[in-house]
């Protein structure tokens, strides 16, 4: 049993350089426990910090041990949930408030043009210091009020006949494009800090 967490602690150890610290993923009532663990799953796997879940539906409990211990969850996120921060709100409201509060700046994701400022995923800029990213519901998208709480609007370019992409296969691109582009810049503004002197061979 001590061989075993002490795996688990060195593998945790390694991975903490590769997460991304004041990122956060936002799901605006997602109506199916499915999607819910998968996108929890491409949040582990992609070194984001947190989920929030907007969920007036009470569909999830309050409480992130009650939420661990779901089997729904556990078993979608292939025990991912088990890892990985999530909280929920009981209104787009509230949490909008929550991260402003906190300093963090949202954008949001939509497949047509929904925001002030619009962008192609990879064409936008995703290294604010703190940033939560918006996911909207499966069948309505995301709502007008998170559009209006938000910096700007990402798309990711289709180009087939169906323009729509499912949650699950929407928050692993999109997470995937902002993971590397905010690692990037973790990784130079250590070197920046370590600086040419503080080298050792």
């Amino acid at each position: 049993m001590d061989d075993q967490k002490s795996d688990v602690r060195k593998k945790a150890d390694e991975i903490k350089p590769y997460r991304c610290k004041n990122l956060i993923a936002v799901l605006e009532c997602p109506m199916d426990v499915k999607n819910i663990g998968t996108v929890i799953r491409n949040v582990n796997a992609l070194g984001v910090e947190k989920t929030y879940i907007v969920d007036p539906r009470n569909a999830l409990p309050d409480d992130w041990e009650e939420m661990r211990e779901r089997k729904s969850l556990s078993k979608t996120s292939v025990s991912a949930i088990k890892w990985s921060f999530v909280k929920r709100f009981d209104s787009t409201e509230h949490c909008l408030e929550h991260l402003a509060k906190n300093r963090f700046t949202s954008i949001v994701t939509s497949p047509h043009v929904k925001g002030k400022q619009n962008f192609i995923l990879h064409k936008a800029d995703y290294t604010h210091p703190k940033l939560a990213v918006w996911f909207g519901n499966e069948s309505r998208g995301i709502s007008d009020l998170a559009v209006e709480n938000s910096a700007f609007c990402v798309s990711i370019p289709m180009f087939g006949m169906i323009e729509s992409l499912n949650l699950g296969t929407t928050t692993g691109i999109v997470l995937y494009e902002i993971t590397k582009q905010r690692r990037e810049y973790q990784e130079r503004y250590k070197r920046a800090n370590r600086g040419p002197n503080n080298h050792i061979e």
